[in-house]
């Protein structure tokens, strides 16, 4: 949804912030070390990935009428931990504490929702505790001795040790608890830009310095050229550092499991100069154009989405949550044909060893392997598939060749589990620089 306002320049901060609110997206973007506290009223909700949005009208001490909006996990993540968009419902009151964004004023992170009846919700609050969606006693084999690896897949869910998502680090959803009992969120190390790190502290220094330089500017002040030299000098070891830090947040489960949507490492060290040319040639777009674009299917594998798999006859069908891309793998031929249709999932062809499907696949479409990866039409894959009974996760190793545009094999491992939630397509929009949104006073 959008607020059908025009849009306004941001400038001046509001009243209810309760210090300067400044950054973007993601630990690289938001100030961790400086905190906001709103109350307001839902205007709207984009209930989306990879980060959903909550609208707000907030009203200042002056009865001047503010519209903000503050970033929330993924659709996806807020689904498996319970969340729905019934919960924020338009016209509800809320009250929202959390962290600001260094360029928008009208802009914050959620670290915690409270509501009107006294209820309270942190960012990466479990409302309904991990179950099973009927897939939990499943039997091993099919009906024709095959294993049984159809179902609904995820990685493993992991939040931030505290609930706010401000301070310490990555740990699985059921040993969170364990932190809970401690209060201590920082007993396991902190990520990078998070709350009381070096890279947050210099992200707010920078951000200081900026203003001062701006305020300077506007002022006409013979001190800014200086104010400007130092928010500059500040910036790569702060901004840039925690914005380094923000690649790998725990946007809620993020990209937890092998690949992911990262991959092996990728770009140069792995593209010959063909590769390095097509890399060079591909368009421009920001890693927002990018958040919302399949990339392979070694990198959809793994990620925040819900996976499904289903074993019908001579076929086994594979549906990544991202976007519902689906896969055949053709179980009854030995080769591939002559005359295939290149595409981004490829042409497939799959058999059982030792209860091990092995799976190849050709036929690719030229496009990414990862995010910074391309790879050409000869792009080959081989996936090994292995479900182990007593962990109930099913493992998928894979190498991949592109002859035309890489400098060596890539080979990786990731397991996902039976997911506690059903496999859904969710929507795939990065809000995070939306120029449609339109904040700030209301006329």
């Amino acid at each position: 949804m959008r607020n059908g306002f025009r849009i306004l320049v941001l400038g001046a901060t509001t009243g209810l912030v309760t210090t300067a609110a400044l950054a973007h997206h993601g630990f690289g973007t938001f100030l961790m070390d400086e905190d906001v506290d709103i109350t307001g009223v839902v205007t709207g909700f984009d209930y989306v990935n990879p980060h959903s949005w909550l609208y707000l009208d907030v009203t200042q001490d002056s009865g001047e009428v503010i519209a903000m909006r503050c970033e929330m996990r993924s659709a996806t993540t807020l689904r498996r931990s319970g969340w729905s968009p019934d919960l924020f419902p338009t016209g509800k009151q809320v009250r929202i504490t959390g962290n600001p964004d260094r360029n928008d004023p009208y802009s914050c992170y959620v670290g915690s929702v409270y509501f009107d009846d006294g209820s309270k919700l942190d960012r990466y609050g479990q409302i309904t505790a991990p179950s099973d969606i009927g897939q939990a006693e499943r039997p091993l084999r099919l009906a024709n001795g095959d294993p049984n690896i159809s179902g609904d897949w995820a990685v493993q869910q992991v939040i931030m040790t505290d609930p706010r998502g401000q301070y310490g680090t990555l740990i699985r959803l059921e040993e969170a608890l364990e932190v809970a009992a401690t209060g201590d969120y920082t007993a396991r190390g902190a990520l990078g830009g998070s709350r009381g790190t070096e890279q947050a502290a210099a992200a707010a220094e920078a951000a200081r310095a900026e203003r001062e330089a701006t305020a300077g500017a506007e002022a006409g002040s013979e001190a800014a050229p200086q104010a400007q030299a130092a928010a500059g000098g500040a910036r790569p070891g702060g901004a840039g550092a925690a914005g380094g830090a923000g690649g790998g947040r725990a946007g809620g489960g993020g990209r937890a499991g092998g690949a992911g949507r990262g991959g092996f490492g990728g770009g140069g060290n792995v593209l010959n100069e063909a590769g390095q040319a097509a890399l060079a040639a591909r368009p421009q777009g920001d890693r927002f154009a990018l958040s919302c674009v399949f990339t392979s299917i070694i990198s959809e594998w793994g990620g925040e989405p819900v996976n499904r798999i289903t074993q019908r006859g001579d076929t086994i069908t594979i549906q990544y949550g991202r976007l519902g891309i689906e896969r055949t793998v053709h179980m009854n031929m030995a080769a591939h044909p002559a005359d295939i249709v290149p595409s981004l999932p490829g042409h497939s062809i799959g058999r059982w060893e030792n209860d091990v499907l092995i799976v190849d696949t050709v036929g690719f479409a030229e496009g990414l392997f990862n995010t910074r990866t391309p790879h050409s039409t000869a792009l080959h894959v081989v996936e090994q598939f292995s479900y182990a009974a007593d962990t109930k996760v099913l493992t998928r190793s894979y190498t991949a060749d592109d002859a035309q545009y890489w400098t060596s094999t890539q080979t990786g491992s990731s397991g996902m589990e039976v997911s506690a939630a059903p496999y859904d397509a969710e929507p795939c929009e990065d809000l995070t620089v939306d120029e449609d949104v339109q904040l700030g006073p209301r006329d």
